[in-house]
């Protein structure tokens, strides 16, 4: 009897670790995506004849369009199932990476990796709502998230390095031709997941999908443009203007709105509120430092694609692997000390570069602090939210969560892009980590009214 139950025990769990290997390949996919690019840029320049002004967007018109459309697709999945989208969209990231492959010229390329930003922002809230529904108990799905997490670091760390290596093996197409074999393996496990709609009963808030949707698309392309292009153009601020007019419509809108996108119920929330700003600031940070290492190493220090993806492995990494810790560090401790103390290693990562001289040795040190702090930080605030989301609203939290991170991660761009050195990085790094520890000071003495 008790060797027939050990035989059930095992194969469920072998059950659910298949489902949320599903799950996890989805989100190492689309973290993959996000660097494996940056290193064949100039592979990519040479064989399409593109200019130095359209090279750029052919790795931010991803983030543009994820960034805009995750909160959107979150309340989407909440309504139609996450099952039913987190499907949708592997299928589609498959088919768009085809055609990202075949783009005969940048405008193509760029266009392509817009469409590939759709499917992305589908599989990152539904992923995580899907996540939630698996292990419902609170302490088991909190170490699940630090593990989904390092899976999504590990997707991170492996970007530049395969990227590198596939560059150097056959040009910059194949590094696209990734993604549709791991999508399809993805799919062929997902099924088994739960197919569960948490407000199935809702009526979708268009007007509240349409102005987020331009918001968050206007806020990221402005940023990225500022970035990118200088402030001295009209561009990025009339951008910024339309996101700042959308956004306050969204929240006038939002106040009528029969079944609103985003509940003002899961705003109130201090535990949401804080977690929002950990995202911004953490993405920020992170990216921020991998988009100004990336400039010096191939432009200052002119190393190749591949020795500049080796050479970012003590940054991507600790990305692969902190989070599990994250993740036992949470239910041990809580989640917002080990927010504090990731941002605490962000903070001396900052000093290091403002302090110390421009050298490997130097940046060495930032990347393995940075590498350990982010990590710290974004799996943390993401089982929080998990936490303090009521189920139904599950996708939806997670959208908003990672609509900030997106931001967070296109701010990052804008504002390390325009830092002429290595000490002024340090300096941003040093102020903005110091203001996040301050949220999160003020956040645990406000705990006991509802923070």
């Amino acid at each position: 009897m008790t060797t027939a139950l050990s035989l059930s025990e095992a194969s469920a769990r072998q059950r659910t670790g298949t489902k949320f290997a599903g799950v996890a390949a989805g989100n190492f996919m689309i973290a993959m995506d996000a660097t494996i690019l940056n290193v064949a840029l100039p592979d990519m320049r040479h064989d399409l004849h593109a200019s130095a002004a359209s090279l750029p967007w052919t790795v931010d018109a991803y983030t543009v369009t994820l960034a805009g459309l995750v909160l959107a697709v979150g309340s989407v999945a909440d309504r139609w199932g996450p099952r039913r989208v987190y499907q949708a969209a592997l299928a589609l990231f498959a088919v768009f990476s085809v055609l990202c492959a075949a783009a005969p010229n940048a405008g193509v390329l760029i266009a392509g990796r817009a469409l590939l930003g759709v499917p992305a922002a589908g599989l990152v809230p539904a992923s995580m709502a899907l996540l939630a529904a698996l292990h419902p108990e609170t302490r088991v799905r909190q170490q699940k998230i630090g593990t989904l997490v390092a899976v999504t670091g590990l997707g991170i760390a492996a970007g530049p390095v395969l990227g590198g290596a596939l560059v150097a093996a056959g040009g910059w197409r194949w590094v696209f031709l990734v993604n549709p074999v791991i999508a399809v393996l993805a799919l062929l496990v997902s099924g088994g997941l739960s197919a569960h709609r948490a407000g199935a009963a809702k009526p979708l808030d268009l007007p509240g999908l349409l102005l987020s949707v331009v918001g968050l698309v206007a806020l990221t392309y402005g940023l990225i443009n500022g970035g990118d292009d200088g402030w001295g153009h009209p561009t990025p601020v009339v951008a910024l203007a339309v996101a700042l007019t959308a956004v306050v419509a969204l929240f006038l809108v939002e106040r009528r709105a029969e079944a609103p996108m985003l509940p003002a119920a899961l705003l109130r929330l201090g535990r949401v509120r804080v977690d929002l700003v950990v995202a911004v600031v953490s993405q920020l940070v992170y990216y921020g430092i991998l988009y100004t290492l990336t400039q010096w190493m191939v432009g200052t220090r002119a190393l190749s694609a591949f020795e500049a993806g080796l050479l970012f492995l003590p940054m991507t990494v600790p990305v692969a692997f902190v989070p599990m810790l994250t993740g036992r560090l949470v239910v041990r401790f809580g989640a917002r000390p080990v927010m504090f103390a990731g941002f605490v290693l962000d903070l001396l990562g900052g000093a290091v570069l403002l302090v110390g001289p421009t050298s490997l040795w130097t940046v060495f040190a930032v990347e393995l602090l940075i590498g350990a702090g982010s990590p710290l930080a974004i799996p943390a605030c993401i089982a929080d939210m998990s936490a303090a989301t009521p189920l139904e609203y599950s996708a939806t939290g997670q959208g908003a969560l990672n609509a900030a991170r997106m931001s967070g991660t296109a701010l990052g761009v804008a504002v390390f892009g325009t830092l002429a050195s290595l000490a002024a990085g340090g300096l941003v790094l040093v102020v903005v980590t110091a203001l996040a520890l301050a949220v999160l000071g003020l956040a645990r003495r406000g705990r006991t009214n509802g923070a």
